[in-house]
C-alpha cells in the first residue's frame, strides 16, 4: 500500500474496525442461519414421522427464535459492513484525490507535459477506484475468514472426515483463485484498461464541441469515428469476462464437489448432518468472496505502482522552481524587449500569434520562434516559474461558475471591493456589473453564461489587471465591441499602463486597440 494511502486509511481505523466487526457478525449469522435451519427442518421432519408424542415433545420455539435472530442480525450487520466499509473508503480517498490532483498539476506547472486530459482522468479514476475497492474488501475479508472458521466447526459436528473435506475445499479454492488470477487476468486486464483509456480519451476530445456536433448533424460521423476504439474495448472486456467466468466456475465446481463429499463422509444423526452441510455451504459462499479480491489483485498492483510514481517522487529541484528576476526582459522572434515596453504581435490569421504568447507564458511548448524570458527559454522552465511574470486575458475569456467577485479574486487574494470596482472601470465593464441584480456578487453560471462574449472578455481583462504582473498579455481584447466602447477601452487601458508602468504584449487586428503599442513585431 502506497504511503499516502496508508496515511489516509490510518485516519479511518475506527470506522474500518467497526466495519470488520459487522462483517464478522454477518458471516457468523449467515452460517448460523443456514446451519440452524437445516437442523431444525430435518429434526422437525423426523419428529413428525415419529408420531404425535414426539411432535409434542419437540421444542420448536427456541430454534425458530434463534433462526429469526440470526436472520435479523445478518441483515443489520451486512448493511453495517457495507456502509462502514464504503464510508471508510470514501473518506480516506477523498484526501488522496486532492493530493493526486495537486501532484499532477504541479508537474504541469513545472513544464512536464502530463499528456491528454482524457487519458489522465481515465487513468487516475481507475487507479483510485482500484484503491477504493481494496479498502472495501479489506473490511469484508474478515467476514470471509470468519465464515470459513464457522463452517469448519459446523462440518466438524458431522465428524472429522467432514471437517477435513471442508478444509481441503477451502484451501483448494484459495490456491485455484490465486493461481488462475495470476495466469489468466493480467493480459486481459491490461488490454481492457488500454482500450478503455483510448476510448475515453477520444470521447473526451470529441465531446468538447458537442454543440457544433449537434448543430451540424455530425453525431453519426462522430460515432463512426469512435467505433474502432469501442469495438476494441468491447472485445477486451469480453476476454476479461471469460477469464473471470472461468475462475468463478472453478470456485463453484470445488464448492459443489466438497458439498457432495461432505454428505458422503458425514457420520452423525440426520439433523446434525443437515446442520453441517448447510453451514458448510454458507461458509463456502462467504469464502468465495476472496476470489474477487484475487481478481482485482493485478489492477491494485498496477494502480499502486502508477500512483507511487506520482506521490513518492523525491523532492528534487525541478525546472519549475526557477526564480525569474522581475520584471523580466523578453526576447520575441529574436528581438530584445525591455521591461515596460508595449508590443503588438502582427501577422495574418493563422500565423501563430496566439501559439507564440501561450508558449511564452508556459501554456504550451510548440512555438517555433526564438523566445526567452529573462534570458531563459520558456519551453524549458515551466509555467510555475513564468506565472509571476505574466497576466493573460485570453481570446476565449474563460470564466468559472461563480460570482463576478469570485472570478476577479482568482487573480489575487485579499483584494477589497474598491480594487475590484476600479479594475472593472478600467476594463469598461463596471456599468454592466452595476446593472446586474447582485452586482459584484451576481452568480454568473458556468463559463459566465449570463454575459455576452464581449462582456466575458472584459471581465477576464479586469482579472488580468488585478493580478499586478509586470507583463499584461492581451489576445484580441476588443473583439465583439462597438467602436465607442472600443475607444473608451483603449483610452482607459492607455492611462492604466502609463500609471502602472506595466509592459504590454498585444494581439489585435483592430487599428484602434493597436494604438496602445509603441512597436510591432511580425510573427
Amino acid at each position: 500500500m502506497i504511503a499516502l494511502l496508508r496515511e489516509a486509511v490510518a485516519g479511518q481505523k475506527t470506522t474500518m474496525r467497526l466495519g470488520m466487526a459487522c462483517a464478522v457478525l454477518a458471516a457468523l449469522s449467515a452460517v448460523g442461519l443456514l446451519a440452524l435451519s437445516g437442523w431444525f427442518l430435518v429434526g422437525a421432519a423426523i419428529a413428525g414421522l415419529a408420531g404425535p408424542l414426539a411432535v409434542s415433545g419437540f421444542n420448536y420455539l427456541l430454534p425458530s427464535a434463534a433462526i429469526r435472530a440470526a436472520a435479523i442480525t445478518r441483515t443489520g450487520t451486512r448493511y453495517g459492513e457495507r456502509m462502514l466499509g464504503h464510508r471508510a473508503a470514501l473518506f480516506a480517498l477523498a484526501q488522496l484525490r486532492m493530493v493526486l490532483f495537486g501532484r499532477v498539476a504541479a508537474k504541469a506547472l513545472a513544464g512536464q507535459a502530463p499528456g491528454r486530459s482524457g487519458a489522465i482522468a481515465n487513468q487516475l479514476g481507475k487507479d483510485v477506484d482500484a484503491l477504493e475497492d481494496a479498502v472495501i474488501r479489506k473490511v469484508s475479508r474478515a467476514g470471509a475468514w470468519s465464515a470459513g472458521v464457522a463452517g469448519f466447526l459446523a462440518a466438524l459436528a458431522s465428524g472429522w472426515r467432514a471437517g477435513l473435506v471442508l478444509i481441503v475445499a477451502l484451501v483448494l479454492m484459495r490456491v485455484a483463485a490465486r493461481t488462475m488470477a495470476a495466469r489468466l487476468l493480467p493480459e486481459p486486464l491490461d488490454r481492457a484498461a488500454a482500450a478503455h483509456a483510448a476510448l475515453q480519451a477520444d470521447y473526451t476530445d470529441m465531446a468538447g464541441p458537442s454543440a457544433d456536433i449537434a448543430i451540424y448533424g455530425l453525431a453519426e460521423e462522430i460515432a463512426g469515428a469512435l467505433a474502432r476504439e469501442a469495438l476494441a474495448h468491447d472485445a477486451a472486456r469480453m476476454e476479461l469476462a471469460r477469464a473471470q467466468g472461468m475462475i468463478t466456475a472453478v470456485q463453484t465446481i470445488i464448492a459443489i464437489t466438497a458439498t457432495a463429499l461432505l454428505a458422503m463422509v458425514a457420520q452423525a444423526s440426520p439433523p446434525i448432518v443437515a446442520l453441517g452441510l448447510l453451514g458448510s455451504m454458507a461458509a463456502l459462499e462467504g469464502w468465495s468472496a476472496l476470489a474477487h479480491t484475487d481478481m482485482r489483485g493485478h489492477d491494485l498492483a498496477r494502480a499502486q505502482s502508477h500512483l507511487a510514481s506520482i506521490t513518492d517522487e523525491a523532492a528534487t529541484p525541478g525546472p519549475g522552481e526557477v526564480m525569474l528576476a522581475l520584471p523580466p526582459a523578453l526576447t520575441l522572434c529574436g528581438q530584445d524587449i525591455p521591461p515596460g515596453s508595449r508590443v503588438q504581435l502582427r501577422g495574418p490569421s493563422g500565423a501563430g500569434k496566439t501559439r507564440l504568447i501561450e508558449t511564452l507564458i508556459g501554456l504550451r511548448q510548440d512555438a517555433p520562434q526564438s523566445l526567452a524570458v529573462a534570458g531563459l527559454d520558456p519551453r524549458r522552465i515551466g509555467m510555475a516559474a513564468l506565472r509571476p511574470a505574466f497576466a493573460l486575458a485570453a481570446q476565449d475569456a474563460p470564466l468559472m461558475a461563480g460570482s463576478v467577485a469570485d472570478n476577479l479574486l482568482l487573480a489575487r487574494t485579499g483584494l477589497d471591493e474598491d480594487a475590484l470596482s476600479e479594475a472593472l472601470r478600467v476594463a469598461c465593464v463596471d456599468d454592466v456589473v452595476r446593472a446586474l441584480p447582485d452586482g459584484l456578487h451576481q452568480w454568473l453560471g458556468g463559463d459566465g453564461a449570463r454575459l455576452s462574449g464581449g462582456q466575458r472578455r472584459r471581465i477576464a481583462l479586469a482579472r488580468a489587471l488585478l493580478a499586478g504582473k509586470p507583463w499584461l498579455v492581451l489576445d484580441e481584447p476588443s473583439e465583439g465591441l462597438d467602436a465607442a466602447t472600443e475607444a473608451r477601452l483603449r483610452d482607459s487601458l492607455a492611462q492604466w499602463l502609463a500609471r502602472t508602468g506595466t509592459g504590454l504584449l498585444l494581439i489585435t487586428h483592430r487599428p484602434a486597440i493597436a494604438d496602445l503599442a509603441d512597436r510591432a513585431i511580425d510573427v
